[in-house]
């Protein structure tokens, strides 16, 4: 099954590679110029047109901005998500400095670590992500502020799980200002995490989204998944919220495009069942109550 699937993806970019000579350009694995970041304004723009324009010019270059996944289920997207928004960091604006990642405990226990293979396919350098996993949420908290004040790396994600009570206001707005105070930007990655206040600058809410067609020059190739899509909606910002997006993530161009058109599944989202099934070893779920109920006649 793995030799198949290897040989089927260098046949795609062998198909790739004689699609642009055909189209009469060199193939380089850039096919457009990415937008640069505006370091004056301090904003990253993502490339997608309307999610720039709803933010302003894109996502700061310095301070802390949430990445939250509602359901454990969406930790992997979110996870995805964080990934891409750094490693743009790192190429447009520190391309010699590591990203920093600090998962506390209990997330990587949930949701994995990162794995050597995945970040490659994803159009990162292992080499260029530092991870750290402290024991406690408070050594996590003392590791972030600490990679804020030095200038050894371009970007820093925080992942922690749910709503822990010992992370509230008063903490967030401590590594916020850190963050501001050196001009990078802090991704704080919540896994099954509720609403709260904070002093991010931006929350995203992040889901998986049906993927799209693969693309070989101007042309969809059947029964092929595309690139990792997301559904971005923008709970907080400078703008009224919520609004929703739902962009791809090309590793690569290392950019982010609009979602095309051609996806395997034209509705609904890319897991459509609320939760998990129950287990085949226990009792199962309750059914949901609907709005109306029933009794039975008296007579």
């Amino acid at each position: 099954m793995a030799n198949a699937a290897l040989a089927k993806a260098n046949l795609h970019a062998l198909r790739q590679v004689v699609a642009a000579i055909e189209e009469g350009r060199q193939h380089t694995g850039k096919l457009d110029e990415p937008p640069a970041a505006d370091a004056a304004a301090g904003r990253l723009a993502l490339g997608v047109e309307a999610f720039d324009a709803w933010l302003e010019g894109g996502v700061s270059l310095a301070g802390l901005c949430e990445l939250r996944a509602a359901l454990t289920m969406d930790a992997g997207a979110a996870t995805g998500f964080a990934l891409a928004l750094s490693s743009l960091v790192q190429e447009r604006v520190r391309p010699e400095r590591p990203i920093l990642w600090i998962s506390e405990r209990e997330a990587g226990r949930e949701a994995g670590l990162a794995h050597a293979a995945g970040l490659v396919s994803f159009g990162l350098a292992p080499s260029s992500l530092i991870t750290a996993h402290p024991r406690r949420l408070d050594e996590a908290l003392w590791v972030a502020e600490s990679a804020l004040q030095t200038e050894a790396f371009s970007a820093v994600v925080l992942e922690v799980r749910g709503n822990p009570a010992k992370f509230g206001l008063t903490e967030s707005r401590r590594l916020h200002l850190r963050a501001r105070e050196a001009r990078l930007p802090l991704l704080l990655l919540r896994q099954a995490g509720e609403e709260e206040a904070s002093s991010a600058q931006l929350r995203f809410l992040v889901e998986a989204a049906p993927a799209g067609l693969r693309r070989i020059g101007r042309y969809s190739a059947p029964g092929t998944i595309g690139h990792p899509a997301f559904r971005i909606t923008v709970e907080k910002s400078r703008n009224p919220a919520p609004f929703a997006f739902t962009m791809e993530w090309n590793a690569d161009d290392r950019q982010f495009y609009p979602a095309g058109h051609d996806t395997l599944h034209t509705s609904g989202p890319a897991h459509p069942h609320g939760s998990p099934a129950a287990p085949a070893n226990g009792p199962d779920r309750a059914d949901q109550m609907g709005r109306l109920l029933a009794f039975s006649r008296a007579s």
